[in-house]
């Protein structure tokens, strides 16, 4: 994949604040990789008693990186260190979330290219993204409940990488160039990955 260029890219709709200084973590460093799986959702508590990440993760005072909607699934990296947690997830800091998505329909090469090039949403333009078709994933795990599908209608896989993180963006701009996402999974954030984490576990990254 070609290196991403975001030169004289107009990034100011995020914020007109400035932004705050991050704190440091007030005990020891903690940083949790977990598997969220489908229809969980990404915080520890929930007042209509859906699941939350209480119900796998017995650790306390780590706050997600970033969301992962309730019905995609994959990486989510929790963690008490504020300068991680804006290295992650601020736009400024061009960190690369890798997401696997499939696709209801096959996607021709216009539609690549405007993924790859950037495109317009409600919410303005998107910044250039890697995206790919590629096999489907073979460390792929079954989802529960499996997604709907349409005889007449084929699906695709695709590779985004997406360098900004704004509210369901995946599957907007998927939708934009008219292939509907039927299934969304995080696979990295940065320097970490899913590994060979399955869904539902976590485990804690050593601190150096």
């Amino acid at each position: 994949m070609n290196p991403l260029s975001f030169k004289n890219h107009n990034v100011k709709r995020f914020s007109k604040r400035p932004a705050k200084e991050q704190s440091a973590p007030k005990g020891p460093r903690k940083v949790i990789l977990f598997n969220k799986p489908f229809d969980v959702l990404p915080q520890f508590t929930d007042e209509a008693g859906r699941a939350t990440l209480k119900d796998y993760i017995s650790l306390t005072d780590v706050y997600a990186a970033g969301r992962l909607d309730r019905d995609s699934e994959g990486l989510l990296v929790l963690t008490n260190d504020g300068k991680l947690q804006a290295a992650l997830t601020q736009p400024g800091k061009r960190t690369g979330k890798i997401y696997y998505v499939q696709v209801e329909g096959e996607p021709d090469d216009a539609a690549v290219k405007a993924l790859r090039e950037g495109i317009t949403l409600k919410d303005g333009p998107t910044l250039p993204a890697g995206a790919e078709i590629v096999d489907e994933p073979e460390w792929l795990w079954a989802r529960n409940p499996p997604i709907r599908e349409r005889k007449a209608i084929p699906t695709a896989w695709l590779k985004i990488t997406l360098y900004e993180g704004r509210n369901r963006q995946v599957r907007r701009m998927t939708a934009h160039v008219g292939f509907p996402t039927l299934r969304l999974i995080r696979f990295s954030m940065g320097e970490y990955t899913l590994g060979d984490l399955q869904p539902g576990q976590w485990k804690e990254i050593p601190h150096v």
